[in-house]
């Protein structure tokens, strides 16, 4: 029996039901506690950090996948602010219907919030509004889920007007159905501004120091924003219409949190984009011009990282922005190949790829980190994705291959031309430079001989220069 299995029991199963021992079991995850010991309390009420302690309900799987799960949860805790003092996990076979958990584990938890002096309890999973009332009331702290939690993140890191009113709307609709759950404490939960530390872990709510329980008023403010982002995805409409009646070629960079794609927008463009070793710190849909070796150009973009489990609300409130993954020519998918779980991750990206309409996009697999990866996973990812390339956006190994790859997939304009161009006419040149694809170029007395693949519009404007 492997060492999992012996701190489990997960031997001991007949059918749905566990082991006495088992069940009784809140099987604490020893990476996850802090020792407190050496800090004193005045320094905690400096930092003004919130104190939690995670809860993980263990449904399937190996230990190791469960342990997983709660280390990102613990990530994303701490992204959000938090100080994670304690990571627990039950093994049941589906959280329980009334306190997730169960009443006696729920009575075990407050033990270990008191021991640990935390103040809230995050767990991992979506509970209902009944199931984070009645857990609240037996541990006599704040529970918050994972949902709550990525919300309360993306709140943080909202900066531009859209991306605002999308966490604004994603947040109204999470609230709504638990109005009759939270009650009177709702405005002190959700109260705050999106940037403020207000009152904590998804307390920095949609922008109001109180928000109202009346769901009317909700309703409307919901009314409202979804107008709003209408508006604002017909101007990226237009942008986006704009690009392609010039034939500029698009590709869109998606893939898990924190995986590194910002890091690898900035190698291709120089973007500049922030770089951060968090997760969700690319919130804003980036876009940026250009250039393949051969000197043809391109758009790429930088989209929000996607993240196991990442809520509903959110995936429809981002629509709009999501949509320049589905609307793009060709997509680099990067996944973090020092990751333990790669695998994992890119199967949770493409299950937000399909729910946007991008699954027919044209895909490559960027295998990045590989600085830090394990010849082993990088080989089991190169067998299990045929089209990828391997690469380290911190240390520039791979990034020509990448460039290479990527100016052979993308589409090419449909119409081969052969002209002469006087030198009177240099404009059109540099068009057919900058949205067509140059084969040949010669400077001659007469003019600019050029052969290149160009779009039927432009070729239409350079007929009169055609060489017989």
């Amino acid at each position: 029996m492997d060492d999992a299995v012996a701190r489990t029991g997960a031997e001991d199963v007949d059918g749905e039901q566990y082991d006495r021992t088992d069940r009784a079991a809140l099987r604490r995850v020893p990476s996850l506690s802090t020792e407190l010991a050496d800090v004193t309390e005045v320094e905690y009420r400096q930092l003004r950090l919130e104190r939690v302690v995670l809860v993980g309900v263990w449904t399937g799987g190996t230990a190791e996948d469960a342990e997983r799960s709660l280390a990102e949860l613990a990530a994303l805790a701490e992204t959000a602010g938090a100080l994670v003092l304690d990571g627990v996990i039950q093994r049941r076979s589906k959280p329980d219907a009334a306190t997730y958990i169960g009443s006696g584990k729920a009575q075990e938890l407050r033990d270990i919030i008191r021991e640990t002096a935390a103040d809230t309890v995050v767990c991992d999973g979506e509970l209902s509004p009944a199931q984070l009332v009645r857990l609240e009331n037996v541990v006599d702290a704040k529970v918050v889920d994972r949902t709550a939690l990525i919300l309360d993140i993306f709140a943080q890191h909202a900066t531009s007007r859209e991306g605002k009113a999308q966490v604004e709307l994603a947040q109204m609709q999470y609230m709504l159905p638990r109005l009759r759950g939270w009650g009177q404490s709702l405005s002190r939960q959700m109260g705050g501004g999106s940037g403020s530390s207000g009152g904590g872990m998804a307390t920095r709510g949609p922008g109001e120091t109180k928000i109202e329980t009346d769901r009317r008023r909700i309703r409307e403010k919901t009314a409202r924003l979804r107008r709003e982002i209408a508006e604002m995805k017909t101007a990226r409409d237009l942008k986006r219409q704009e690009r392609r009646r010039n034939q500029v070629p698009s590709v869109a960079i998606a893939g898990y949190t924190n995986a590194g794609k910002s890091s690898l927008l900035n190698r291709l463009t120089g973007a500049g984009v922030l770089v951060e070793n968090a997760l969700f710190a690319t919130l804003d849909p980036t876009v940026r011009r250009a250039t393949t070796p051969g000197g043809r150009g391109y758009t790429i973009t930088d989209t929000v990282g996607f993240v196991r489990h990442l809520p509903h609300h959110l995936v429809e409130a981002f629509r709009s922005t999501l949509e320049e993954v589905a609307d793009a020519d060709l997509l680099l998918h990067v996944v973090d190949g020092s990751h333990p779980a790669p695998m994992e991750q890119l199967a949770s990206v493409r299950e937000v790829i399909r729910e946007v309409g991008a699954a027919d996009v044209q895909e490559i697999v960027v295998i990045n980190k590989a600085d830090a990866a394990s010849t082993e996973v990088l080989a089991a990812l190169a067998a299990a994705e045929p089209r990828h390339v391997v690469v380290s956006a911190r240390t520039g190994l791979g990034l020509d291959g990448l460039l290479a790859l990527l100016e052979a997939e993308l589409p090419h304009p449909e119409v081969l031309v052969d002209v002469l161009i006087p030198y009177t006419a240099g404009s059109l040149v540099a068009r057919v430079h900058t949205h067509g694809e140059v084969l040949a170029e010669e400077h001659t007395a007469d003019g600019t001989a050029l052969r290149a693949r160009v779009a039927a519009d432009l070729a239409a404007d350079l007929g009169a220069y055609a060489r017989t």
